[in-house]
């Protein structure tokens, strides 16, 4: 299914997508998903899980804040979407700084997602090879983490999206790279983790692996428009929402290779 018109579909279905993400993320996080043309939930608590999951287009897991509360929602969340077949996105966000971060993020990977969003070190990371991170942030090139994200997709029958400068996608078999967005972008807190929210709205409209791209590519897009605008990453963000929203689907192609 080509970018733009997965674009175009998302903004006619408007999917109810299942965000459980960090508390610097729930914001503009939901934001970012409405100005795509979707409809985000932020719910997490455990006891709401087995009645709101089954609802929704698609799920996205974010373990930027994590505890076990959460944690407990998020395994419970994953398999009702793998009993369910329900597309899901799983953001494993800097799982190496703990053993307790690495043993969540390994368990909600073996519930099979349907993408694995991240940089370049959790990438790495997430096969058992050293990287750079430091913290959220990358300390690895794109680059340098292709190997490890063609393992992971085939090891677990998944797309993986290694986001940077130049974006990477691999099912195992397929790739594609996204150009484009801005230098302010990783200037904005919790962007990274809002572009895993709305992959999920973009997974629950078409398949995962031209889901991912067209994700990307509306991001990409996006961030390139809002810096022309913008006067700094303040400025960026307000500019960046408006650029979500008045994306043309026929742009999309542009940044893909």
């Amino acid at each position: 299914m080509p970018p733009n018109s997965l674009m175009t579909a998302l903004r006619a279905q408007n999917p109810l997508v299942h965000c459980i993400t960090n508390y610097v993320a729930m914001n503009i996080a939901a934001n970012v998903v409405l100005a795509a043309g979707a409809s985000p939930a932020m719910l997490h608590a455990e006891e709401e899980i087995a009645d709101f999951t089954p609802l929704c287009g698609a799920l996205t897991i974010n373990i930027g804040t994590l505890s076990a509360p959460w944690l407990k929602s998020m395994r419970a969340a994953a398999q009702i979407a793998q009993d369910r077949d329900l597309p899901w996105v799983l953001d494993p966000v800097a799982h190496f700084i703990s053993g307790y971060r690495r043993r969540a993020a390994q368990a909600l990977l073996a519930l099979r997602p349907s993408i694995v969003r991240g940089n370049a070190s959790e990438i790495l990371a997430l096969t058992g090879e050293a990287g750079a991170g430091k913290g959220a942030d990358s300390g690895d090139s794109v680059e340098a983490a292709k190997g490890a994200a063609r393992n992971l997709a085939k090891d677990f029958n998944t797309v993986v999206a290694v986001t940077g400068p130049v974006d990477f996608v691999t099912d195992g078999a397929q790739e594609a790279h996204v150009s484009g967005g801005s230098a302010l972008m990783p200037q904005v807190t919790a962007l990274g983790c809002s572009l895993t929210a709305l992959m999920g709205a973009y997974a629950a409209t078409g398949p995962a692996f031209e889901a991912a791209i067209a994700c990307l590519a509306h991001f990409k897009v996006a961030g390139s428009r809002a810096a022309t605008e913008a006067r700094g990453p303040g400025s960026f963000q307000m500019h960046f929402l408006d650029a979500l929203a008045a994306a043309d689907p026929n742009e999309l192609p542009k940044v893909i290779a």
